[in-house]
């Protein structure tokens, strides 16, 4: 048979989390690599490409991290069905590359015999060989090639050391298994998982000689950052350096990208006659590109943070402390990064929920990360705030709008925990699944792979999430703008369109909560992004450019609203699910419109009850 008719060899790399298998993928596929989800699920697919010094082709496939065979969530279950063959969409690997932490070798033998019984071709990868050898780890290479029957290659992937042998290897391997391939592969039951484990201690006790040097460094330092008071504190401080780094070190950026879209917009305006094509093109695409464009520096800060403290093997020690915290309120201790970062946006707070392993964890996690007070609200917070609470101190360094911002803050906190407990409590009952994670040892992150992982995070976002929200944002130009308005009409020209007359038609629906129908029609096109209500109620109410009017549309505000009718809107903010890209997100992030569904009744349901509740609370104090 040749080569031609065997085809393209087809990689799987399989391992323990944090066994440096995606720095070894990066190492083998560099920038040649694609990323999606594998068909009817949300596990993220990463596959690259390569070529042998003989110019074979071949495909690299890196699939998430597991411990077993025996799968305990989504991830696990990719993994298991990618190994077995049985994955919808995905053809069945040639050979399996297992990459093991050479020093750490305790777990990762039982998922190597579990892989050997499945009877594909397979290679190990011991990888950080450097920190096994630093540390006088003693290894029977071949003895332990003989008993396990496969091929051993020790690689450095950091430093790139041993990929030619490996690729080398893997080639021959896939070679060897095209020509006598047979559909005799199976998953092992769970006799054969229990007499794996106890294999692979047997192993352990022969092949592998404790370190002559053992790691006393990770020990030292968990002293300290897993220390119940110490270690807290030290985390608080490093999420509060994430914190202002989201905010602070994004802000420059999102600046420049939002000024050059709005000078793309007054190029392309300038150039297209006025009509239907210039507002469509103008209004709807490079506004809607924009407005998702300008999070992306959020987001790579975030990951920057995440994938530098993840490299390093700080994440999982900082999950294990926040896990007592997060699970008061039913939420997973991974939980507190999505949430952190969905003060900048929920964008990144939704897409940063995949560290979680469970599912129902995760979409807990997503369920909830809108309703913490994301930048976007900050506008309209502003507007609102500078319109009817009056500047003025009520003690020593509080000023009294700066309280009514903190509060806001504080209300969306306080109601994301309780909501995830309610969701715990009434849709997923049951016992919590317990904590369990291996902890990494300590490592200096390779800024190569940093970077690339980066560049990786951009083009996901900007690819998928531009799929999705980039239509929903034409959709509701469209709302704004047909139909257009009747010759010589004096009103705005958003009164006679479809978003006027929804705002219209349904205004009675928010009567009791204190609203007026241009407060309605102002969030028809407020379901694009949060802050365009600004503007959209800049247009209701005929003040021009209201976000350079700011100060003038919150007096026009004050004239025509009460203090009541303020505060409710304020409460609406606080959770109405105002942001169609967070619900593009989702749908892409859960892959089900149904879970969008559900995330936009609750979510509406309690803005509208709790603006209900101010309103006549504050009606019923004279505020009215």
């Amino acid at each position: 048979m040749t080569d031609a008719a065997i085809g393209p060899a087809r990689i799987a790399l399989v391992g323990n989390p944090n066994s440096g298998k995606t720095a070894l993928f990066n190492a083998l596929t560099g920038a040649r690599q694609k990323v999606a989800n594998y068909a009817g699920v949300t596990v993220e697919r990463k596959e690259g490409f390569l070529q042998t010094p003989e110019g074979r082709s071949l495909s690299v496939l890196d699939l998430p991290g597991t411990y077993s065979l025996r799968a305990r969530s989504p991830d696990e279950a990719v993994t298991r069905d990618a190994v077995l063959g049985k994955l919808a969409g995905e053809e069945a690997p040639d050979v399996l590359v297992c990459v093991a932490d050479a020093t750490n070798l305790r777990l990762v033998l039982r998922l190597i015999l579990e892989l050997k019984a499945v009877g594909r071709p397979m290679v190990l990868a011991l990888n950080m060989y450097d920190i096994a050898q630093r540390q006088g780890l003693r290894i029977d290479l071949e003895g332990l090639q003989r008993e396990l029957g496969c091929p051993i290659v020790t690689t450095v992937a950091t430093r790139k050391r041993g990929i030619e042998e490996l690729v080398r290897k893997a080639d021959e391997a896939a070679r060897a298994g095209a020509l006598a391939r047979a559909n005799t592969w199976r998953e092992p039951d769970a006799a054969e998982i229990r007499h794996a484990h106890r294999e692979a201690q047997r192993i352990l006790k022969t092949y592998i000689r404790p370190p002559e040097r053992p790691d006393t460094l990770t020990g030292k330092v968990d002293a300290v950052l897993l220390h119940p008071v110490a270690g807290l504190a030290i985390l608080f401080a490093l999420l509060f350096v994430m914190f202002q780094a989201v905010f602070s070190w994004a802000g420059p950026p999102q600046d420049l990208i939002e000024t050059g879209f709005v000078w793309l917009g007054e190029m392309v305006g300038r150039v297209l006659p006025d009509g239907l094509v210039k507002s469509l093109v103008v209004d709807g695409l490079i506004a809607g590109v924009g407005s998702v464009v300008v999070f992306l520096p959020q987001i790579l800060v975030l990951f920057f943070f995440i994938i530098l403290l993840e490299d390093f093997g700080y994440m999982a020690r900082a999950a294990f402390l926040m896990d007592r915290i997060m699970g008061g309120a039913g939420l997973h201790g991974r939980a507190f990064i999505p949430l952190l970062s969905s003060f900048a946006c929920a964008i990144p707070g939704i897409m940063s929920a995949r560290v979680i392993d469970q599912k129902r964890d995760r979409m807990t996690t997503i369920l909830v990360a809108p309703l913490m007070t994301c930048s976007a609200r900050i506008p309209v917070y502003t507007l609102i705030i500078g319109a009817f609470i009056p500047d003025r101190t009520v003690g020593p360094g509080l000023n009294l709008q700066g309280l009514v911002m903190f509060g806001l803050y504080a209300v969306g906190i306080v109601s994301a925990l309780l909501v995830s407990f309610v969701i715990r409590k009434v849709f997923w009952r049951g016992a919590v699944e317990p904590f369990l994670m291996e902890l990494p040892t300590y490592k200096l992150p390779s800024a190569e792979n940093v970077f690339r992982n980066l560049l990786l995070r951009a083009k996901i976002f900007l690819e998928r999430a531009g799929r999705i929200i980039l239509p929903l944002m034409v959709l509701v130009w469209f709302l704004s703008t047909f139909p257009a308005p009747p010759a010589g009409a004096t009103d705005p020209a958003i009164d006679y369109s479809f978003a006027g007359m929804i705002g219209q038609a349904i205004q009675p629906l928010f009567a009791p909560i204190g609203f007026n129908w241009q407060m309605v029609v102002a969030l028809i096109p407020g379901f694009a992004a949060r802050e365009v209500a600004v503007a959209a109620l800049g247009t209701v109410y005929a003040v021009g450019d209201a976000e350079a009017n700011v100060g003038a549309l919150g007096a026009r505000l004050a004239e025509s609203w009460s203090l009541a009718t303020g505060l409710s809107f304020l409460a609406w903010y606080i959770f109405a699910p105002q942001c169609v890209a967070t619900l593009g997100v989702v749908r892409r992030e859960t892959n089900s419109w149904a879970w969008v569904g559900v995330m936009f009744v609750y979510m509406v349901a309690l803005a509208y009850l709790a603006s209900l509740a101010v309103y006549r609370g504050a009606v019923a104090l004279g505020w009215g």
